[in-house]
């Protein structure tokens, strides 16, 4: 089947595809500017298409696509600058005071999850290398790092109480028994 041309694609769609363009932006305008820029991505990448069949559904992700890079490009960005940082957040020095006890927890851990903990989150190993090392599949890595901060973490929830904010960081936590070195309230209450 031949290519049909530009012009062709023009009158059989450009109504059809404005009303779709239309249906999803606010400004006509702009609506008319993302058609004029379907059809210019058309033309550029006519050539490009294997199978007419699906043509005219090509022409649809092109308008697709191009709504999408519309509002992308109507995003509003801001400096981080412009918002005020806070000094006094005490919950960065939680998971610090909690460390020297986590690594006790981590040691504890039967040798295969003590050793793949170690070895990606104290000495940066990745998982995929933490799999060649051991000889194991990357899946099998994955796994075992993953219980192994599982058991971290149980081990952690069975010995203390902790509060988490909305970015899910620790902000306080107070000790269950008397395994943690740390007062019985620490952080913000």
């Amino acid at each position: 089947m031949d290519t049909p041309g530009i012009e062709i694609l023009w009158n059989q769609l450009h109504v059809r595809l404005c009303r779709f363009i239309c249906s999803r932006l606010a400004d006509e305008d702009d609506a008319e500017d993302i058609l004029q820029e379907v059809f210019l991505r058309i033309h550029a990448n006519l050539t490009t298409v294997r199978d007419m069949k699906k043509l005219e559904s090509w022409v649809y992700q092109i308008a697709r696509n191009s709504i999408i890079d519309y509002y992308r490009s109507k995003r509003t960005h801001v400096e981080l600058s412009d918002y005020p940082v806070e000094d006094e957040d005490d919950s960065l020095d939680i998971p610090v005071s909690l460390s020297p006890y986590m690594r006790e927890v981590v040691e504890s851990l039967p040798e295969p999850y003590r050793e793949a903990l170690i070895l990606t989150e104290y000495q940066g190993v990745s998982q995929k290398e933490l799999s060649d090392r051991l000889g194991i599949s990357f899946s099998g890595a994955k796994s075992r790092v993953q219980r192994a901060r599982q058991k971290v973490r149980d081990i952690m929830l069975t010995c203390c109480h902790f509060e988490f904010d909305a970015r899910g960081l620790v902000c306080c936590y107070s000790e269950k028994c008397c395994c943690c070195e740390e007062t019985t309230q620490a952080g913000k209450g």
